[in-house]
């Protein structure tokens, strides 16, 4: 009987505490071995064409970086390669956008131990892997239409372009257009039209209402740093 093959893990996240007890809770899986730790972009994507890894856990928020970036580049290197978003960040906001850019599977980084496990083998078996509430929510989602403003973030926020996420998130932390225009390397041009965008989608009549919805949002106690 030929052996198994052994799948090599790629794991990005920037706490080296939590990376060291995923890649320990991983190697003490049968079957599994990691290929290789990374707290930033460019080290994980140099690890995955070195590596080669099979499963790639991705970690949303690194550093100044989005781990939402790494998804689509990382299937540009390898389409086959699966990858799981293991995030604090709240599976409402997020999981829906990881899965349009090629991830496979969503799992919050307050689950347990076992949950990851099977997070894991789920994705690997070729199967999507989300919380039981948040496959609910996707599903209802598809066809739902005229969404209240202010009520539910996570429907409101999913109108929005990653690039819009971002812009929006600084405008609620109080950063002006150059402000903002400096942070993420774009033109005040380019981030006032972003702006415009962001304002048709979210059904706000002038930049003051864009700000006050910004800064509630920010301020709102289900809402992840962004």
């Amino acid at each position: 009987m030929p052996e198994a093959k052994t799948v090599k893990v790629l794991i990005v996240e920037d706490h080296p505490l939590f990376s060291k007890g995923l890649a320990s809770l991983i190697t003490g899986k049968p079957g599994y071995v990691v290929a290789g730790e990374a707290s930033s972009l460019s080290r994980a994507m140099k690890i995955a064409e070195q590596k080669k890894p099979e499963l790639a856990i991705v970690d949303i928020l690194l550093g100044n970086e989005s781990g939402l970036d790494l998804i689509p580049r990382l299937k540009s290197l390898n389409p086959d390669m699966v990858i799981l978003v293991l995030s604090a960040h709240d599976e409402r906001y997020y999981s829906e956008r990881a899965l349009r850019l090629g991830a496979r599977g969503y799992i919050m980084k307050d689950k347990p131990a076992e949950n990851v496990l099977d997070a894991i083998k789920t994705v690997m078996s070729g199967k999507i892997y989300l919380s039981e509430t948040e496959r609910e929510r996707v599903l209802e989602s598809i066809t739902g239409e005229n969404l209240p403003k202010g009520k539910d973030w996570g429907d409101s926020l999913r109108r929005l372009s990653d690039r819009e996420i971002q812009i929006f998130s600084c405008i609620g932390k109080g950063l002006g257009t150059g402000e903002i225009a400096n942070k993420l390397k774009l033109s005040a041009k380019t981030i006032d039209t972003h702006k415009e965008h962001i304002k048709l989608k979210l059904h706000c009549d002038s930049s003051h209402e864009l700000r006050r919805f910004a800064i509630e949002w920010v301020n709102h106690p289900d809402v992840p740093y962004t």
